[in-house]
């Protein structure tokens, strides 16, 4: 099973956790995790890279419980340097969220891979998610949870179809003969997007699916969810706000979301982030 992460330094601990959730429900599967992180910056700051030191750290514990398994950190600083996406870099999304866009020009990279988001954790097996026919298909999305309402094809109005980008089962072969991340790319550099590559590249994928929603739970998780993605959510009570809660925020997972359902994994998390700090 190929999995993709895009991240800086910051993406570290959500990284960690989304691969310890991975090796709990990976059963027999071998893990091949592909990591996309650069040095940029943007007009606000400088970011730093997803570490080597981290990265190594993360392989050892993929061979530890399959010896098959494999992790490879890809710079794509040039990359990104010949076609940074100029209108888009003084958003609120780091550059990073972009960086799963210059995916068709690495060719270390398998033809069909799984991109996660680093603030998801998988609950349940992958394998029926993962071994879908992707013939004459780009990807295969969950609908974004609120976009939904507001984001759809013009021409089909009582059609739901704007997918979520944080979970996407990509067809590298088919993106390449259609251009959707060039395309997508060249946009952001010359126009201001909202919600940057997600809404370019509903805009032009013309050969999506949709998959149910307990593939990519973007609300509350629910008994049959798979992966759950801890995106900011909008909450109607006692009075209207953004609630914004991320896996490794462990003591907020409990008391803003009540959840437990994730203990083992963020117990382990904390374990080993504390030998990873140390070392």
């Amino acid at each position: 099973m190929n999995i993709l992460f895009c991240g800086d330094h910051h993406a570290e601990d959500g990284i960690l956790i989304a691969t310890l959730s991975l090796l709990k429900n990976a059963g027999a599967k071998e893990l091949h995790i592909y990591i996309l992180t650069m040095y940029t910056q943007n007009y606000k700051k400088k970011f730093q890279p997803f570490s080597k030191h981290a990265a190594d750290y993360l392989s050892s514990l993929l061979l530890q419980q399959n010896p098959q398994n494999t992790l490879k950190l890809i710079d794509c600083t040039g990359l990104f340097a010949k076609e940074p996406p100029l209108a888009n870099m003084g958003t609120h999304f780091t550059p990073y969220a972009m960086l799963r866009l210059f995916a068709d020009e690495i060719p270390q990279l398998p033809d069909k891979i799984l991109y996660l988001d680093a603030d998801v954790i998988v609950r349940r097996s992958l394998e029926h998610f993962y071994d879908q026919d992707l013939t004459d298909t780009e990807f295969i999305g969950v609908l974004d949870y609120w976009g939904r309402f507001f984001f759809h094809n013009l021409h089909e109005h009582t059609v739901f179809d704007y997918v979520n980008s944080g979970v996407l089962l990509l067809n590298m072969t088919k993106i390449k003969q259609t251009r959707l991340f060039a395309r997508v790319r060249h946009l952001l550099q010359t126009k201001n997007v909202f919600m940057p590559d997600q809404s370019a590249l509903n805009h032009f994928a013309q050969h999506k699916k949709i998959a149910p929603r307990r593939y990519n739970e973007q609300y509350k998780l629910k008994s049959d969810t798979v992966i759950q993605h801890f995106t900011t959510s909008f909450r109607f009570f006692p009075l209207f706000h953004t609630q914004t809660v991320k896996p490794w925020e462990v003591e907020r997972v409990h008391q803003v979301l009540k959840l437990h359902e994730y203990d083992d994994i963020l117990n382990r998390y904390l374990e080993l982030k504390g030998n990873l700090d140390q070392n």
